[in-house]
C-alpha cells in the first residue's frame, strides 16, 4: 500500500518523510507545487546523504496544489490510483501568526477540504490532519485529547482556520480520520534546523542585540506573561509516523506537546543562556505572580493586555516603532503564551514503547540558537552596504564545510552574493549548497585538499574556466596544533602540517587567482589569521608562526598588487568555537565567539577592506610585545605554567580550573 503526503517540502514534513521512508513500505506520493519541482530534487539529495540505504526511488512526485479542486492533481492520476492509498498525510497549510485572514481561510480552512475530497476519491484506508494546539484557542484549564468544541474564543484568524480544518475533518470526513496538534515547533533536537523564523524565534534577533549590547552577567528586568509550550520537529515527525501506523486508533487526536508546560520567560532565559546573553528576572515570585493571574480577570492578564494594544491603532503603530523594528512583529506579543494547559496522557500512552518522549529545551537550546544565528539570522539583508559590495560577487572560501567558513557563506549567499564552497569534503559542501539554495541562495562546491599544491593549481584553473570573475577570496582554510616546544621537539611534522596548509596553500590559492584578479582589475583577498599573532601565547609556536607567515608575505605583496586593484584584509581573529578547537577539551569552558560572530568580522573586511580587523586585546598585547617585551613574557609564562599540555589535559596538571577559568576571562579570546 501506498502513502500520500501533502506539506513534504514543509519544515514538518521533510523531517517526516524520511521516517517514513526508514519504517514504511511501499510507494509515497508527494504533492507538490509545479514551481516546488527543483526543492524537492534538492531534499532528495539530502534524504539520501543523511540515509545512504534508504531507497529514494520510492518517492513520486504528484504535482498539485492547495488552492485547487482536489488539490488540482490529474484525474486520470488519481482514477489510477484510486484503493491503493492506505495513508493520506495532510500537514500542508500556514503556520505563521502573522499571516493575514485570508491566506489562513484559503489554506488552512480551503485547502483541508480539498485534501478531503481528494482523499476520498482515492478511497483511502485513513486521512491524518496535522492541526495545532491553536485549535483550543484561549480555553481556561486543562484541554485534553478528547476535547475539542468546548465554547472556546478564538483569537486570530490562525486559531479560528485551526479549529475551522480541524471541524472539517471531524464532521464531513468519508474516511477514517486521525488528528494531530503539535505545540509549537522548533528546531531539530539534535542539529537545530530550522525552516524559518517564527514563533519563539522572533526573539532571537533582540537576544543577539541585547548580547551585544549588555555584558552577560547584568540581569535584566522581565514580566511573568504565563505558561508556552514547544516541541522539536523531531520528536513531532517521529511521533506522527508512530502513531500513525498503530492499528485502532481512528478518529483520535493526539497531542504533541510538553507534558511539563514551560513559563514564557523561562523559555527566552534558556535561550538567551545558549546565546551568552543577559537573562531576565522577575520581580515577583512565580508563585505570586501565578496567583494574581488565576484571581485577575482574562482581560487584564499580561499576554491580554499585549494581545490588546497590539490590535490597537497607536498601540500597534507604537509597537512597530519600536519591537518591529528589533523583527519582533507586533501580532505575537499577544500569542507568547498559552491560556490552556494540554494533557497529553493518551498520546502517551499510545507512545509507550517506541522510546519517543519530549527532550528537555535545555538539552538543545544551543543548537537551536546555533543554528539561527548562522543560518536564520536575516540581519545582513538590511545591511545596504553589505548587500551593494556582494550582491552578485563571487566569494571564494576556504574552509567552507563548517565552522567560520560555513557562517560566512550564509551571511555571503543572503547579502546576495555568490559563495563557491572549497574544502576537502565534497558531500558536506554539497549539503551546504544544497541548503543556500534551499533558502533562495546560489552556491558552488568544489572538493579541495589546499594542503596539496598540485590540487589547488587543478582548483585555480578550474575556477578560471568556470566563472568569469572572481571578486573575493576568503582564506579560512587552517590547521591549528597545540603543543609546547618540549613535546614538539621530535615532531617536525608539527612545522610542516601548519606551513602547507595556513601559509603555502593560501598563497599557492591566491597566485593561481591572481591573473583574473589582474585582468578584472579588482579583486579583495581575506586571510583569517589569529588574535595569537599579535599576543604570541605558548604553545603555539607552530600555529602562529605558519599565520604571522601569512600575515607577512600579504604586507609585502600588498604594494606591489595595489596598482592592479587588489588588495588585503588580516583578520587576527579571537578564540572561536569551531571543529577545529573542539579536540583541545579545555576549551569547553573557555568564553569564545561563535562563528557567526566571527562571519560578521569577515563580512566586514569584505565590504570595507581595511588592512586589518583587530581586537581591543589584540592590540593591547601587540603594544606590550613591543613597549615591555620581558613583562609580556613573563605574563606568558605564567599562562603557560597554568594551563596543562594535551596530555595533561587529562588531569596530570597541578592547576585548579579556577585558575585557568579566571585568566581565560580576563584575557577573552587568546588561544591558551
Amino acid at each position: 500500500m501506498a502513502i500520500f503526503v501533502t506539506g513534504a517540502t514543509g519544515f514538518i514534513g521533510r523531517h517526516l518523510v524520511p521516517e517514513l521512508l526508514a519504517n514504511r513500505e511501499g510507494e509515497i506520493h508527494l504533492l507538490v507545487r509545479e514551481g516546488s519541482a527543483a526543492k524537492v530534487e534538492v531534499l532528495k539529495r539530502r534524504w539520501q546523504a543523511a540515509a545512504p540505504d534508504a531507497d529514494i526511488d520510492r518517492l513520486a512526485v504528484v504535482t498539485g496544489d492547495l488552492t485547487g479542486e482536489r488539490l488540482a492533481v490529474d484525474p486520470e492520476w488519481i482514477a489510477e490510483h484510486a484503493g491503493s492509498v492506505d495513508h493520506f498525510l495532510h500537514l500542508a497549510a500556514i503556520y505563521d501568526m502573522t499571516a493575514t485572514e485570508e491566506q489562513n481561510e484559503q489554506l488552512n480552512v480551503g485547502g483541508t477540504q480539498e485534501a478531503l475530497a481528494l482523499a476520498e476519491a482515492l478511497e483511502v484506508g485513513c486521512f491524518h490532519q496535522v492541526s495545532s494546539v491553536a485549535a483550543a484557542g484561549d480555553y481556561e484549564g486543562l484541554f485534553d485529547e478528547t476535547m475539542f468544541d468546548e465554547g472556546q474564543s478564538l483569537p486570530s484568524a490562525y486559531h479560528r482556520t485551526k479549529y475551522e480544518s480541524e471541524r472539517v475533518v471531524r464532521e464531513q470526513s468519508a474516511v477514517p480520520w486521525r488528528v494531530y496538534r503539535p505545540a509549537i515547533v522548533v528546531g531539530h533536537s539534535e542539529t537545530g534546523e530550522m525552516d524559518k523564523v517564527d514563533g519563539p524565534y522572533y526573539f532571537f534577533g533582540l537576544l543577539q542585540r541585547i548580547r551585544d549590547l549588555v555584558p552577560g552577567w547584568v540581569p535584566l528586568v522581565g514580566v511573568d506573561l504565563g505558561d508556552t509550550n514547544v516541541v522539536p520537529v523531531d520528536y513531532v515527525a517521529k511521533a506522527i509516523d508512530h502513531l500513525a501506523h498503530l492499528e485502532g486508533r481512528d478518529g483520535e487526536a493526539f497531542h504533541l506537546v510538553n507534558p511539563d508546560p514551560q513559563p514564557a520567560i523561562g523559555l527566552i532565559n534558556t535561550i538567551a543562556a545558549a546565546a551568552r546573553a543577559p537573562r531576565f528576572v522577575v520581580p515577583l515570585d512565580r508563585s505570586l505572580t501565578g496567583v494574581a493571574s488565576a484571581v485577575l480577570p482574562s482581560a487584564l492578564r499580561p499576554s491580554s493586555l499585549l494581545r490588546a494594544i497590539a490590535d490597537n491603532g497607536v498601540g500597534r503603530l507604537v509597537l512597530d516603532q519600536t519591537i518591529g523594528r528589533l523583527g519582533v512583529p507586533p501580532e505575537v506579543l499577544g500569542h507568547v503564551s498559552f491560556v490552556p494547559v494540554f494533557a497529553s496522557r493518551r498520546t502517551e500512552q499510545a507512545l509507550a514503547g517506541s522510546g519517543l518522549a519530549v527532550p528537555t529545551l535545555e538539552g538543545y537550546a544551543d543548537k537551536l540558537w546555533g543554528y539561527w544565528e548562522e543560518f536564520l539570522d536575516e540581519s545582513i539583508r538590511q545591511d545596504k552596504d553589505a548587500v551593494r559590495a556582494l550582491a552578485g560577487r563571487h566569494v571564494v572560501i576556504t574552509g567552507a564545510s563548517s565552522g567560520i567558513g560555513q557562517a560566512t557563506a550564509v551571511k555571503v549567499a543572503k547579502a546576495g552574493g555568490i559563495p563557491i564552497l572549497v574544502a576537502r569534503g565534497l558531500p558536506n559542501l554539497e549539503a551546504l549548497r544544497d541548503q543556500l539554495e534551499l533558502q533562495g541562495g546560489e552556491a558552488y562546491a568544489y572538493a579541495c585538499d589546499l594542503s596539496d599544491m598540485d590540487a589547488i593549481d587543478a582548483l585555480t584553473k578550474q575556477l578560471g574556466e568556470d566563472f568569469a570573475h572572481i571578486d573575493y577570496v576568503v582564506n579560512n582554510a587552517g590547521r591549528s596544533i597545540r603543543r609546547s616546544l618540549r613535546l614538539s621537539e621530535d615532531r617536525f611534522h608539527d612545522f610542516e602540517r601548519t606551513m602547507q596548509l595556513n601559509y603555502f596553500g593560501a598563497i599557492r590559492l591566491i597566485i593561481g587567482l591572481l591573473p583574473m584578479m589582474r585582468e578584472q582589475r579588482h579583486g579583495h583577498i581575506v586571510n583569517i589569521s589569529s588574535i595569537g599573532v599579535q599576543t604570541n601565547p605558548p604553545r603555539f609556536s607552530a600555529y602562529v608562526a605558519s599565520k604571522s607567515a601569512l600575515d607577512s608575505w600579504s604586507n609585502v605583496v600588498s604594494s606591489e598588487l595595489v596598482g592592479d586593484g587588489i588588495s588585503f584584509t588580516s583578520i587576527h581573529m579571537p578564540l572561536v568555537r569551531t571543529p577545529m578547537i573542539a579536540p583541545t577539551k579545555l576549551y569547553d569552558r573557555f568564553p569564545t565567539i561563535t562563528p557567526a560572530q566571527a562571519a560578521d568580522k569577515v563580512i566586514g573586511a569584505l565590504v570595507d577592506r581595511p588592512h586589518e580587523v583587530n581586537t581591543h586585546l589584540g592590540n593591547l598585547g601587540a603594544v606590550a610585545h613591543t613597549l615591555a617585551p620581558k613583562t609580556a613574557f613573563r605574563v606568558l609564562h605564567l599562562a603557560y605554567q597554568v594551563f596543562p599540555d594535551s596530555a595533561a589535559a587529562r588531569g596530570d596538571s597541578g592547576r585548579s580550573e579556577g585558575e585557568q577559568m579566571a585568566l581565560a576571562r580576563l584575557l577573552k579570546g587568546i588561544h591558551w
